[in-house]
């Protein structure tokens, strides 16, 4: 199996970042080889998903979590700037963790799917992305 963490700053307003290249560059670090990919996000209020970006998909999910999770001050979590215990609760909604088959080397993912962080915390811009490749 072989490892690598990524480092990333998110800044301080909700966000969606996409990870493809980063993705795709650990996977070219080595043999091409069959086996899966996963990424995982250890982070209490972030979480990880496979969606088309740059179209507005990724506003559009921000929008809808934003709409299911009110960053209100309704939450029962408490700390951290108004509306925070919404974000500990989006991790339920988008998974801290993902894993995608790859076939010599590549990420076998659509035409249009990109994998992303989705990060809606704007108390904690430092995030790290674990990817692992275990080969099949």
């Amino acid at each position: 199996m072989r490892t690598e963490t990524v480092e990333l700053r998110t800044g301080s307003e909700p966000v969606v970042i996409d990870l493809t290249q980063r993705c795709e560059s650990f996977l070219s670090s080595g043999d091409p080889r069959d086996g899966l990919l996963n990424v995982f996000v250890p982070h209490a209020t972030a979480g990880l998903a496979v969606i088309e970006v740059g179209a507005g998909s990724d506003a559009d999910l921000l929008e809808a979590l934003d709409s299911l999770l009110p960053g209100s001050d309704d939450w029962r979590h408490r700390h951290g700037s108004p509306g925070h215990g919404r974000d500990h609760v989006v991790p339920a909604f988008v998974s801290p963790s993902l894993t995608i088959p790859v076939v010599r080397g590549k990420m076998q993912l659509g035409t249009w799917q990109s994998v992303c962080l989705v990060d809606t915390n704007r108390d904690n811009s430092r995030r790290s992305v674990h990817l692992s490749f275990l080969e099949g």
